[in-house]
């Protein structure tokens, strides 16, 4: 069997190391790969467990499938919005050598009520310096859609489930287009979501949050973006 080495270093507000076990191997890791992880409550796994969370989650897989050495970084926060991750990363100034870099993010624009317009502002800004931090490769970030959570027990009880599907749809589109014009991968995960209420395994224990199930179909979408890059073979 492939040995599989992790090194996790998870940056922000509280945030711990840990390492992925190794399993049986005869041959090393081919080379190490760098992967920064951008976003919000849903990328830092909220009411789930640590190695629930999609960067971890991907890792793991990258790791069994192509014996990577893989280092995360992870700078998020819940509640985050895109302003918000705008000065988390000038606060961690992660470097810029990624060699892959994900950008989950919009979320609480949506949900505090900020104006759209702020998203049209911070969100190129955002997959710009995604882009710089990824060597200045634009194939080698990927945004990833934004959940719909009216599609949760806790979006149920807002007073407009279906305009909040409405918005995000709306933030969606604008990332997609984005990452069009920047030519970067968009990864459209939000379909997962609206599954939630067909299937409860889907939401976390705190009736708002992707599971560990869900997350993991986030990471089969991301991987196969990820291996039409070639930037694992």
């Amino acid at each position: 069997m492939k040995r599989i080495i992790l090194i996790i270093a998870v940056v922000i507000l509280g945030a711990c190391k840990t390492t992925q076990p190794s399993v049986n191997s005869t041959s090393p890791p081919e080379e190490d790969l760098k992967y920064l992880a951008l976003g919000d409550s849903y990328t830092i796994g909220e009411s789930v467990c640590e190695s629930c969370k999609f960067p971890i989650q991907l890792i793991s897989k990258l790791a069994e499938e192509e014996d990577k050495k893989i280092e995360l970084q992870v700078i998020a926060k819940t509640g985050w919005t895109t302003s918000d991750l705008i000065e988390g990363i000038k606060k961690a100034n992660p470097t810029p050598d990624q060699d892959m870099v994900t950008l989950l993010i919009g979320v609480n624009n949506q949900y505090q009520g900020k104006d759209f317009s702020l998203y049209q502002e911070d969100f190129p800004a955002l997959l710009a310096k995604a882009i710089q931090l990824a060597k200045g490769r634009n194939d080698h970030v990927f945004v990833v859609s934004i959940p719909d959570y009216a599609y949760t027990p806790f979006g149920q009880k807002k007073d407009n489930p279906k305009q909040i599907s409405e918005e995000i749809d709306k933030y969606n589109a604008f990332a997609k287009k984005t990452a069009d014009i920047m030519g970067v991968s968009f990864v459209n995960i939000t379909n997962i979501t609206r599954e939630g209420l067909r299937n409860s395994n889907l939401v976390a224990s705190d009736g708002l949050h992707p599971s560990k199930e869900a997350y993991s179909s986030f990471v089969a979408q991301i991987i196969l973006e990820i291996k039409n890059k070639n930037i694992v073979k």
